[in-house]
């Protein structure tokens, strides 16, 4: 009888359900938010190893040819930057970020916001170092997601019926 486990983008949480029967098909709504179809997730259990593995210890796989081309692109950009506008850093850094497909973390969209509004990056540094050492400033954009990644998810430790 197995267990699945499902993700709610809105309320950032992974439920448990429970199916009778080997159910592939059907898709719950959140228990919270009643409204909101939830999507699959790959069960920590279900690796391909069969071992338990920590899916924070494994790095999500990377669009190689995009990285190859905003790798391209930053070499190409960066020599033309002046480096005493920190608004001119900001746009390349947007522009690398979204050449690579990857979104950037909450503590990294406000330090940019901040440069291009032309404000001091040695000041910005500065007041935002402890919390970009607490999150991965880049985040691998995930299918459907809008692009910011959100704080761990929660676990719900009830087990629902599927």
């Amino acid at each position: 009888m197995p267990i699945y486990e499902f993700y709610c983008e809105k309320c950032n949480t992974v439920y448990n359900f429970f199916s009778r029967s080997a159910n592939t098909e059907k898709i719950p709504y959140c228990p919270r938010c009643k409204t909101i179809k939830l999507e699959r997730q790959m069960s920590v259990f279900s690796t391909i190893s069969g071992g338990i593995k920590n899916p924070e210890d494994e790095m999500p796989p990377i669009d190689e040819a995009k990285m190859e081309k905003a790798m391209d692109m930053l070499a190409r950009d960066a020599d033309k930057i002046d480096e005493n506008d920190p608004r001119q850093a900001a746009a390349l850094m947007r522009k690398l970020s979204e050449a690579a497909g990857l979104g950037l973390s909450s503590g990294m969209e406000d330090a940019l916001s901040r440069l291009e509004k032309g404000e001091n990056p040695d000041k910005i540094e500065e007041e935002i170092d402890d919390l970009l050492e607490n999150e991965d400033p880049f985040i691998l954009k995930g299918k459907g997601r809008k692009g910011n990644r959100r704080s761990k998810p929660q676990m719900d430790e009830k087990l629902y019926d599927l």
